[in-house]
């Protein structure tokens, strides 16, 4: 899945969309993302001038972002369906790692439960194999008007 038809499923768009390219989707299953980070990125203008370092809380919004995909595409909805989804929620989540420019994330989200309108998910970020963030999360659906 293509940066256009990511457009089709999330809100996002620059510069707070942070999935560059859907490379793996199974429904009610899994989702594997790529964010590449570029050190072009606003955040590093002041995040940390001389050192720069991508945002812990970045990368929870990328991984929350593939679980909204991933919810899209499970129901079979888009944005244009009238909903959209929420990070609501986060647990258990740990920081192994700095991400830094030039890196690219790998984003794998495992759905935990999903109703009809939240979803728990799990989701991983990597560069290359070592793990850079996990967290548990609970993401809404809501009616846009």
């Amino acid at each position: 899945m293509e940066v256009t038809e990511i457009h089709e499923y999330l809100p996002h768009r620059y510069p707070f969309l942070f999935i560059d390219r859907v490379i793996e989707f199974e429904a009610n299953k899994h989702i594997v993302a790529l964010k590449n980070v570029s050190v072009n990125e606003q955040v590093f203008n002041g995040h940390f001038p001389g050192n720069p370092i991508f945002p812990g809380v970045y990368i929870v919004e990328a991984l929350a972002q593939a679980s909204g995909i991933l919810a899209f595409k499970s129901k079979n909805r888009t944005l244009n369906d009238g909903y959209v989804y929420y990070l609501a929620g986060t647990d258990k989540t740990k920081f192994k790692r700095s991400v830094a420019p030039g890196d690219q994330l790998r984003l794998e989200v495992e759905m935990v439960r999903i109703r009809s309108h939240w979803m728990k998910a799990s989701g991983k970020a990597y560069v290359e194999d070592q793990l850079v963030c996990s967290t548990l999360m609970t993401c809404v659906e809501q009616k846009v008007s």
